[in-house]
């Protein structure tokens, strides 16, 4: 394990902010994590854990030590009739992992293909994409506890999942790591194609009877066009969260705004599209220096070269203040401001 002082983060993180870190350290093994938290002169200082960097936003350096989570390994651990259990290490790279789904005919996360980001972040965001969650196709989550270096293991129900939230993002922030994640997955595939893009591009790619891997396919196409490649522009994907209103707010909402998006939630709410809204209000494309909009996608905040955290934060608090004075919508970010 080697420990690295006054670390650029500029590299690890997809928007391509300049960032330091105190200290740096890439882990490869659960054993490398229990020594570095262990090690005396690490213990009292502030840690970060890093996956794919491809949630955070860095608006200064960081004074303590980054965590890089680099673990691999994809274990099959039990088989039915109807479904596949893969044991997956926090280090794998998600789409690579979705990638190995796909290849053996293991259903469930081609909704969720090319989103960046590593499969020990997945659960923390609970990710999702096209109709579908990751939190649907989650058997358990291996942890350590940075406190006391015990290993355990929460299952589904009590990693207490919601709309891009779980418990990872609540009590136990800053106090657990990620080790693996145990997905169950399908051999006799369900397809979910509720959204009417998916549904598009594969009618134009005249595909009559769809797969988990054509429909993942059409998920990457529909990606590649709307949302932009951070290894060409810097970005996290999604800023905001879609936010829910009640019923009686929304129509209220459609009253003012005949023309406003929305999705009906089993609870009796409406999700309202946050691109849809940031646009209303003339985000798009828009630009301040080297932080913008992106001109395709109002959802997701660009860096265009040499944008600080501070620059992509300011424009964010706008959008939220534009949008609340609109709309009387309060924007959650979704990505991690650090």
């Amino acid at each position: 394990m080697i420990i690295v002082e006054n670390f650029s983060l500029k590299p690890f993180n997809t928007f391509g902010i300049e960032a330091e870190a105190r200290y740096f350290a890439e882990m490869q093994s659960v054993s490398d994590i229990q020594i570095f938290l262990n090690t005396q002169y690490h213990k009292r200082k502030p840690k970060l854990i890093l996956g794919g960097g491809s949630n955070i936003l860095f608006t200064k350096d960081f004074e303590g030590a980054v965590i890089k989570i680099n673990t691999k390994g994809i274990l099959k651990i039990k088989e039915t009739t109807d479904n596949v259990f893969l044991n997956v290490q926090a280090g794998e790279i998600w789409d690579d992992f979705v990638n190995y789904c796909l290849e053996n005919n293991y259903g469930g996360l081609e909704n969720l293909s090319l989103i960046p980001g590593n499969v020990g972040s997945c659960p923390i965001q609970n990710i999702g994409a096209y109709g579908v969650e990751v939190k649907d196709y989650i058997e358990s989550v291996e942890l350590l506890d940075m406190q006391t270096l015990q290993m355990s293991e929460l299952n589904n129900k009590e990693c207490r999942f919601g709309y891009r939230d779980s418990i990872f993002k609540q009590e136990l922030k800053g106090k657990v790591i990620i080790l693996s994640v145990t997905f169950k997955l399908t051999k006799n595939h369900t397809l979910h194609l509720e959204y009417g893009a998916i549904l598009e591009e594969l009618k134009k790619n005249e595909i009559k009877i769809p797969t988990i891997q054509t429909v993942a396919q059409a998920v990457c196409n529909i990606r590649r066009c709307k949302l932009p490649d951070p290894k060409e522009i810097g970005n996290a994907g999604s800023t905001f969260k879609n936010p829910s209103v009640n019923e009686n707010i929304f129509t209220k909402l459609k009253s003012k705004f005949p023309n406003i998006s929305s999705y009906s939630q089993p609870d009796g709410t409406f999700k309202l599209p946050a691109g849809w809204l940031i646009e209303q209000c003339e985000f798009k494309g828009y630009r301040e220096g080297d932080a913008g909009v992106h001109k395709n996608q109002a959802l997701v905040l660009v860096n265009y070269d040499n944008a600080t955290g501070e620059d992509i934060l300011n424009l964010a608090n706008k959008i939220q203040k534009s949008v609340a004075v609109k709309f009387g919508i309060n924007l959650e970010l979704e990505v991690n401001v650090v």
